[in-house]
């Protein structure tokens, strides 16, 4: 038994040195079916996700359907949309709308705020203001 095994090992070793190897006269042809195999492994594998993810995408819009729920990317065109829609025309950025009253007119302003002050003070010191 031991001998049957010291041979073995002695043949491996050979070969692992760089000893004589047996040449396979069909090894290319072998590795070049082998890796056309694995290909065709890999398309037929990236066919059936594919397939299932297109099954996938037609529940999930069924479901956006049926609730009213938008993509991501459609949100996301919306806004830009509605971003250039309130731009259009205008070659800097949105102008922020001005409440009424505030402006130019700071004097009248001014005015008026000290009259409702005034307003609402007691009499006699109503009349000190007025003069």
């Amino acid at each position: 038994l031991s001998l049957v095994l010291s041979l073995g090992a002695t043949k491996d070793m050979g070969k692992m040195l760089g000893g004589d190897e047996e040449k396979d006269p069909d090894a290319a042809k072998k590795e070049e079916e082998r890796q056309e195999a694995l290909r065709q492994e890999e398309e037929e594998r990236k066919a059936k996700y594919a397939k299932m993810e297109a099954e996938r995408e037609i529940m999930r819009q069924g479901i956006r359907d049926k609730y009213g729920i938008k993509k991501k990317e459609e949100k996301e065109a919306e806004a830009q949309a509605t971003l250039e829609a309130n731009a259009e025309g205008s070659l800097t950025r949105p102008k922020k709308a001005i409440p009424p009253g505030c402006g130019d007119e700071e004097e009248e302003e001014g005015a008026s705020i000290l009259d409702t002050v005034i307003k609402y003070l007691p009499g006699p010191l109503q009349d000190m203001f007025k003069k």
